[in-house]
């Protein structure tokens, strides 16, 4: 497994744009992987990719970041990190899963939905600005040293 990552970033190292418009790729991919609209990441990517003319292969492989195996740590850091910054006091409801039905589920999660939206849309931002300077950092150098020798 670590090959095959680590073949891939090399694959989107090597590919022949500007650093900056490649980081800017990566840092729209992550931004999406934390994004609020779950079941779109890859619409989503893909429509970004092509309304800003980036690369939608970067931006595809950023957006996985979110995945299966990441998705619940992720998505609940920035529901408690939401939760924080908008001084929400929702607590964990007790759950009749009985009688559980969409109009019981709506008014359970309706009041954690300021502090998801918040929460996802802070944590991608700040995570797309440190990833931007992160890549392009890490492609400047990849190609210095590929330069070199």
């Amino acid at each position: 497994m670590k090959t095959y990552i680590r073949e891939r970033i090399q694959e989107v190292l090597k590919l022949d744009e500007p650093p900056h418009r490649l980081s800017l790729a990566f840092s729209l991919g992550i931004f999406i992987a934390f994004s609020p609209w779950l079941g779109l990441h890859i619409v989503s990517a893909v429509f970004l990719a092509w309304m800003f003319r980036l690369n939608k292969v970067v931006v595809l492989t950023a957006s996985f970041v979110n995945n299966p195996w990441t998705i619940v740590p992720m998505y609940a850091f920035c529901l408690w990190f939401g939760v924080k910054i908008t001084r929400s006091n929702v607590q964990v409801p007790e759950i009749a899963w009985g009688s559980l039905g969409v109009r019981e589920l709506y008014d359970l999660l309706l009041p954690f939905l300021w502090p998801y939206l918040a929460g996802t849309l802070a944590v991608g931002g700040v995570a797309a600005v440190f990833s931007y300077f992160g890549f392009l950092w890490t492609l400047k150098r990849y190609r210095r040293e590929k330069a070199e020798g």
